[in-house]
């Protein structure tokens, strides 16, 4: 993981796919370029999803933590343009 703060939170457990990604990608449009959202999932499907939204969208995965059944990860957004 990268020393970037986390700007922004986001809880999403319970919450099964496509929610936290749907979640995610309003909350991450809320920040500006560089700054970091966390996100807590309980969905196990999380880890791919979030890897495969990070590819698709240029956001960088800085980490996907997982422990005591919770799936943790942070987000970088993307430069604009």
């Amino acid at each position: 993981m990268t020393g970037n703060a986390v700007a922004s939170s986001l809880d999403c457990r319970g919450m099964l796919c496509p929610l936290p990604i749907y979640k995610t990608s309003v909350a991450i449009g809320r920040l500006a370029p560089g700054e970091v959202l966390e996100v807590v999932c309980t969905d196990p499907g999380s880890v791919a999803d979030f890897a495969a939204f990070a590819a698709r969208t240029g956001h960088r995965l800085l980490a996907s933590e997982e422990g005591d059944g919770l799936y943790t990860f942070r987000l970088e957004k993307r430069a604009a343009g």
